[in-house]
């Protein structure tokens, strides 16, 4: 008996199977200090335990993406070991801070599948849920990746794609209990700018670029114990369809994230993905930019403190934003390789 993981490939997957994913993770300082190297994200709810505790916290809360690629990497040997790609996100939630010291671990349970034409692989819809050492839900998401079938002969399960919701509720965005954003220090954070000044429809070219080095984003890929072949194993994909490692979408989407820090720097916590797709592969020595458009705006029920924006960030590669590059009437222009939904919290006036 083998006593090897070679991981499930498509035909291994049932909907309604529940994936309990091994290992537990206890956040430390050190991971907080090495994604700080790694994405260089400025948000002073996050930087400084200061700012922090005068919000209310006992300490800075881990960043949101660093929560959310740990609990996601835990997934990985489970559902994605054998994946060409990772499609997109769905119906995200953040619920709970996380904070240095606590212990994240993930289970996912299969909401639906569908082979592809090819006959090769097929897409895997799950639904993950990562807790802290208490039991409380953290983050609950949904994902659909492109997995390979082990034999292409192999008959096709029966095709179950679930409905996802277009976008999660303002009325369901959890704000973080026992704090209060009032008289957010504007000068802590470099921005004057608070949620009452953003408008619908308003559009942010963040400026600055990124370049990613092949070993940025490996390393970020096990700092998140991460073990999809296609991110760091140069050997199988240097015979695939690249020739080389693609680069982790979350890493892109965590570059996008500091990014958009110059013209929403107070957009202090993520508090949900509507959705989001990786439009195009990225690798080692592309240079990410990006830019953002207000979809709406919302008042927090009971916090006159905090207000939310949805947000849509594009991130593109080697090529500047200033033109707002997005969607065309088929596909996307040339360039971009992210389209992220998502709500932020931000202090009011």
């Amino acid at each position: 008996m083998t006593k090897t993981n070679a991981g499930n490939f498509f035909e291994d997957f049932k909907v309604g199977q529940v994936l309990h994913h091994a290992t537990p993770r206890t956040v430390t300082e050190g991971d907080v200090a090495l994604y700080q190297a790694l994405f260089g994200s400025r948000f002073s709810l996050q930087s400084s335990a200061e700012v922090a505790r005068k919000a209310g916290y006992a300490t800075a809360p881990v960043d949101d993406m660093l929560a959310f690629h740990i609990v996601f990497g835990k997934t990985v040997p489970d559902v994605s070991l054998n994946a060409v790609a990772n499609l997109g996100y769905a119906d995200c939630r953040f619920l709970k801070p996380v904070f240095p010291g606590d212990t994240l671990s993930s289970e996912s349970k299969v909401i639906g599948l569908k082979e592809n034409s090819n006959g090769e692989t097929g897409v895997v819809y799950v639904r993950s849920t990562g807790r802290n050492q208490k039991g409380d839900i953290v983050l609950d998401y949904v994902r659909w990746v492109m997995v390979r079938k082990r034999h292409a002969a192999s008959p096709a399960p029966e095709e179950d794609v679930p409905h996802l919701p277009a976008a999660v509720g303002a009325a369901h965005l959890a704000a973080p209990a026992g704090t209060s954003f009032k008289g957010f220090d504007t000068a802590a954070s470099g921005s004057p700018h608070l949620w009452d000044d953003y408008e619908v429809a308003e559009k942010i070219d963040h400026v600055d670029g990124i370049t990613i080095e092949e070993a940025e984003h490996m390393m970020a890929t096990r700092l998140y114990q991460n073990t999809a072949k296609v991110h760091f194993n140069q050997y199988t994909e240097g015979k695939g369809r690249f020739g080389r490692r693609l680069i982790y979408g979350g890493h892109v989407i965590s570059l996008a994230r500091a990014l958009s820090f110059n013209g929403l720097g107070n957009a202090v916590l993520v508090a949900a993905i509507n959705g989001g797709r990786h439009v195009a592969p990225c690798f080692a020595g592309d240079t990410v930019f990006a830019w953002s458009e207000v979809l709406d705006k919302a008042e927090m029920k009971g916090r006159a403190d905090l207000g939310a924006l949805r947000i849509r960030t594009f991130a593109t590669k080697d090529r500047p934003c200033g033109d707002f590059p997005g969607p065309k009437e088929k596909g996307y222009e040339d360039g971009v390789i992210l389209d992220l939904d998502y709500w932020v919290l931000m202090p009011r006036r």
